[in-house]
């Protein structure tokens, strides 16, 4: 064998900068890094401070519990910690940084001085060059942590050139922060970039608090509760109301256990949720905190920390679905002016129990719900529109209607103790029929009504195919057509949504719509076909509606799993608070 290629155990030196390229990847690395130390440390305030972007200095001072002159000497060796002692602590650990690589790893490819105390008065000063102790000394300080990191990687070269420039690696350590601060909302943090405060973040209560002190009030109150309990999972968070989404921008957060990770599974559990309340391709803003049982989620399979693995990801992925749709489905999630805290009625998870879901309000915390309800006295009732042909719009339990008012012919308004509530007419009969018509084409059993005369269709060649694609769905939706010819149609029963449904232009309008489509799935086929079909067929605005129809409408709408919001993402129901049409008025 070659001498050259003989196996040899590595230098010391080299295995730490090897461990360095796993762990400090640039300077926001090292603030990660950094900072999940000192939260491991109890801290509950820390300064950051960065230069030229962190590539000429990084320093975090923290209040934590410090450490003692042994101990401080000892963290810059590899594979030393606290936070393990044996192999069975790393199945549910709970602190963030357990492997032991950070310090040696940062102090292996920079100047590194940590100064630390376990008490107010004297402490201990470490510094370390290029993976080299230098010195350990006395010094006085308060009881806690600073790290200072300077010129990172002025002795690996090859790394240093591929540091981008100091604005982007700002904006990198920005998000990271961002991210450890919406992580442990408890915890006063401050950033600063080459002497200038940047960011100043109180200790908050909530979530949303912390939200508003990041990104303003208006960004925390365009977001809605998420509070929810699936077996042995908690997710509970914030998500951005259907109306709001696109128009702000994106942001996506996770975290598991308290610790931030990248997991684009459950984020695409959160976005299905969104599904029939927002346009096809425009994506909300999450921000979700998971609680699994510790045994059922593995930490340490990425080197920095930033995944982790699921023993049965599924049920894990479907508790963040069914979440994030029950607070879309909540009134909090309807758009609304001069509301900033509310507390609406809490939504009842699995066992029965209740749990106190609060949002941000002017209002008082016992605001009435939108849809009341009256005790159940037997059957639910069966709901029509007036002089419809079918027997039922849907089946809810019984609604306390309060007196309804068309305005413009387009909209319904009431009012209630906190607030007046205006409806569109169109969308929550889209809203409603589109429920309806996912049920039937799972059922298969709309009623329908049969022509007196059967009207003939002639499509262009692409409708007609998209007629054939989707022809089973149609009659299971109450559609009674054959083929006549090459590309025309006869039409002999109708399903009857309201006595205005105009129906051989629905189903032009939905063949158009249809036409070139490709479906990933039989779901996507079918919401896409009712919500098509719903659109086309539910009452316009400049519809006169009689009074009886319009508690038809009203109680339908209680009974939907999504009142808030239509099938393309557009608010169903506005409230405005009494509080700002007196502001408006002058009278406070």
């Amino acid at each position: 064998m070659n001498s050259s290629h003989r196996v040899a155990v590595l230098p010391s030196a080299v295995a730490d900068q090897i461990a360095a390229g796993e762990v400090v990847e640039r300077p926001a690395s090292v603030v990660k890094e950094l900072v999940e130390n000192a939260l491991d440390a109890g801290a509950t305030t820390i300064d950051i401070a960065v230069g030229e972007g962190g590539r000429t200095l990084v320093r975090v001072s923290d209040d934590g519990a410090g450490m003692s002159r042994d101990d401080a000497t000892l963290s810059i060796e590899r594979h030393a910690t606290s936070k393990i002692q044996v192999a069975a602590d790393l199945v549910g650990v709970a602190s963030f940084g357990f492997r032991g690589e950070a310090l040696p790893a940062i102090g292996s490819v920079s100047r590194m001085e940590i100064a630390t105390s376990t008490a107010d008065g004297s402490g201990t000063r470490v510094r370390v060059a290029g993976g080299t102790l230098i010195d350990v000394s006395d010094a006085a300080r308060r009881r806690g942590t600073a790290v200072s990191v300077e010129t990172l990687f002025y002795n690996t070269p090859a790394r240093q050139k591929f540091l981008r420039g100091a604005r982007s690696e700002w904006r990198a350590i920005t998000e990271i922060v961002t991210t450890m601060a919406l992580t442990r909302c408890d915890v006063r943090i401050t950033l600063s970039h080459d002497g200038k405060e940047a960011l100043v973040l109180p200790a908050a209560a909530s979530l949303r608090e912390r939200v508003a002190a990041i990104w303003g009030v208006d960004a925390s109150e365009s977001l809605v509760t998420v509070e929810d309990v699936s077996g042995p999972i908690r997710v509970s968070g914030l998500v951005q109301r259907p109306a709001d989404v696109g128009l702000t921008s994106r942001r996506v957060f996770c975290s598991v256990n308290g610790r931030a990770v990248r997991d684009n599974g459950l984020v695409r559990a959160a976005e299905a949720a969104y599904r029939s309340t927002i346009p096809s391709g425009v994506r909300p803003t999450v921000l979700l905190l998971l609680e699994v049982p510790s045994a059922d989620v593995d930490v340490n399979v990425h080197p920095a920390k930033a995944e982790v693995r699921f023993r049965d990801r599924w049920n894990t992925e479907r508790a963040v679905e069914r979440a994030v749709r029950r607070a879309l489905g909540t009134e909090d999630s309807a758009a609304a002016f001069g509301y900033s805290v509310r507390t609406f009625a809490a939504p009842t998870i699995d066992g029965g129990a209740t749990m106190d879901v609060r949002a941000l309000q002017n209002d008082p915390p016992d605001a009435s719900p939108l849809f009341e309800r009256s005790e159940p006295d037997g059957a639910p009732a069966s709901i029509a529109l007036e002089g419809s042909a079918e027997s039922s719009i849907v089946s809810a339990p019984q609604i306390i209607c309060p007196p309804l008012i068309q305005l413009r012919r387009t909209w319904m308004l009431f009012e209630r103790d906190d607030a007046v509530v205006l409806i569109d007419q169109h969308s929550a009969h889209e809203r409603v029929l589109f429920e309806r018509f996912m049920g039937t084409l799972e059922r298969g059993d709309a009623p329908s009504q049969r022509l007196l005369f059967p009207m003939t269709l002639h499509l262009t060649p692409a409708d007609a195919e998209a007629f054939d694609e989707h022809r089973d769905l149609f009659a299971k939706l109450g559609f009674e057509i054959e083929g006549f010819g090459t590309h025309s149609l006869i039409v002999s029963s109708v399903p009857m949504p309201h006595p205005r449904f105009d129906a051989e232009r629905c189903l032009r309008d939905t063949l158009a719509t249809l036409s070139g489509d490709r479906f990933a799935s039989d779901l996507a086929r079918h919401e896409r076909l009712a919500a098509t079909v719903a659109c086309k067929a539910a009452v316009k605005a400049g519809d006169a509606l009689a009074p009886s129809e319009m508690r038809a409408l009203y109680i339908a709408l209680a009974g939907t799993s999504l009142p808030a919001h239509d099938v393309h993402g557009r608010s169903t129901i506005v409230q405005i608070s009494w509080n700002e049409l007196e502001r408006r008025f002058g009278r406070r």
